[in-house]
């Protein structure tokens, strides 16, 4: 059985499913029957709570099922009823086995944080709307009894936050920069509010912003700008379809118009077909088109939007003539192929240019040869005469013949010196005879050949600087004395040359020679 009423008092704040209290019933079984179910019985506020037995204590929790507000109301009552788990069937007749108690809950006020009238905010301004246009504003209360305050902030988490404010007091916000749609079309961030009373206790919501776009950008024609028509088009023939393209973020139902612009209007080459499905063609209105007359048309087309305020602009096209079979196939656009004869293929076109290049690579190597060739002559006429072979047809008349013999014709040119005497021809103005000093008796050859190097080194009647002068000089001391004839007085006849046979073998062949002329015999000589 329960006894009595059971009064608790529970703070506003508490959390959904904590326990709030317990109550107990009392059971004198044992066991199996001593277990006890606890219910809240339906009626006022008992859908607030919910409440479960705990199988040590068989005590019932009360727990909170919804949360609690003072200010809306202040006390709950309910009954909860207390029975045995386990009956035994055997015992039906003598009781219910069951026992009801009440239970009155006080909710306590508590300091509670501010709450806004909405769970988000969702606003929407124009793109380059003016710095610091209000847009909006949102509303927070403090629901306690004391009615504190509320102040707003933005909680900065980005860059993106940047581009609002919102004023402190009121709640109200604005645009802190110029925003482009086609930048960013919407801004999500969360706005703070506290108790002035309190500003620890805060609560937060969530704000959504959508940029609405203001049509500022006229469309353009899609690539390409550029198309082709062929030399044997005929009037009314579609050569290109055009799409246009719009920067702007184009709402649903958006369309685009395409015409001719007033100074093309009255051209009879080009026209353009709107197909109201935002695509236009652009049409021939010749009987045909001829490169060598004129190879490029310029067709500007204007394209409106359907957008307020409208926007519109001139995109120029440019249609190259080109030369098509007659399927309509492309062959050549090129511009060199408008000179070409007809009947010229592009094979021959090919062959004529290699011949064209051969031709030119002959004439440059012909040249080039021929100025090497210049070159080279020209270099071989500067080389030194010292460097040449100069051949004569003349004869001399013998070693002694010392005038047939020109010897400035080795002379070099280029050795000539200012104030200087030339050493290799011999002067016109100086004529100094060659005195050489007599040689005394018993020179040494040394000293033979120093004498008659300083002579040459400063006689300027020498010959050229690599010529070879002879000298005929004997020493003495031989015991043989002299055997030249040079200086000797006596002629050869008066000569004794028997002395040669007493020298021994090595002078056999002189003493031969020399000695009585029927005893040399040149056929015995080995």
């Amino acid at each position: 059985f329960i006894t009595g009423i059971f009064h608790l008092k529970v703070p506003e704040s508490s959390h959904i499913g904590s326990a709030i209290g317990r109550i107990r019933a009392v059971d004198p079984d044992f066991g199996k029957n001593a277990e006890i179910e606890y219910n809240i019985v339906p009626g006022d506020g008992g859908n607030l709570f919910d409440i479960t037995t705990d199988e040590n204590t068989q005590e019932g929790v009360i727990k909170l099922k919804k949360p609690l507000d003072f200010e809306t109301k202040k006390a709950y009552t309910f009954k909860v009823e207390a029975s045995n788990l386990h009956l035994d069937h055997r015992f039906h007749s003598v009781g219910p086995f069951k026992d009801t108690a009440t239970v009155k809950i006080n909710v306590l006020d508590m300091d509670e944080p501010p709450v806004f009238s909405k769970p988000v905010y969702t606003m929407e301004v124009y793109e380059d709307t003016p710095v610091g246009t209000i847009i909006g504003a949102v509303t927070a209360q403090d629901l306690d009894a004391g009615s504190s305050s509320v102040r707003y902030f933005i909680d900065w988490k980005n860059d993106v936050d940047s581009y609002f404010t919102i004023d402190a007091t009121e709640g109200t916000i604005a645009t802190n920069e110029l925003l482009d749609r086609e930048s960013t079309a919407q801004y999500n961030f969360s706005i703070i509010a506290s108790k002035v009373s309190n500003p620890l206790l805060t609560s937060k919501v969530n704000v959504i912003i959508n940029v609405l776009d203001v049509n500022e950008f006229p469309p353009e024609i899609s690539v390409p700008y550029e198309t082709s028509v062929c030399e044997n088009a005929k009037p009314g023939q579609v050569i290109q379809t055009v799409t246009a393209a719009d920067k702007d973020l184009s709402p649903a139902g958006q369309r685009f118009s395409f015409r001719l612009s007033a100074e093309a209007s009255n051209k009879p080459n080009f026209t353009v077909h709107d197909y109201r499905n935002n695509t236009a063609g652009i049409e021939t209105r010749r009987n045909g088109y001829s490169r060598r007359q004129q190879e490029l048309y310029f067709l500007p087309v204007v394209i409106e939007d359907s957008s307020y305020p409208v926007q519109s602009s001139t995109n120029t096209m440019t249609i190259r003539v080109c030369r098509c079979d007659p399927d309509g196939t492309i062959l050549s656009c090129n511009v060199e192929a408008i000179f070409l004869p007809v009947g010229l293929s592009t094979g021959a076109l090919i062959a004529i240019l290699l011949c064209i290049v051969i031709l030119l690579v002959i004439v440059v190597l012909y040249v080039a040869l021929r100025r090497q060739k210049k070159k080279n002559t020209l270099m071989t006429s500067k080389e030194d005469i010292r460097d040449n072979v100069i051949h004569y047809d003349d004869e001399g008349g013998g070693e002694e013949d010392t005038q047939a013999f020109d010897i400035g014709a080795l002379r070099n040119p280029k050795v000539i010196e200012d104030n200087k005497i030339r050493r290799d021809i011999k002067p016109d103005t100086l004529r100094f005879p060659r005195q050489r000093p007599p040689v005394e008796d018993n020179t040494d050859i040394k000293d033979f050949i120093n004498q008659r190097l300083q002579e040459n080194d400063v006689d300027p009647t020498a010959p050229p600087y690599d010529s070879l002068a002879t000298y005929a000089y004997e020493g003495n001391g031989s015991v043989a004395e002299s055997l030249s004839s040079i200086d000797s007085l006596t002629t050869e006849p008066d000569q004794d040359y028997d002395y040669l046979s007493d020298w021994g073998p090595r002078f056999k062949i002189l003493a031969d020679m020399f000695g009585e002329e029927e005893s040399y015999n040149p056929d015995k000589v080995t």
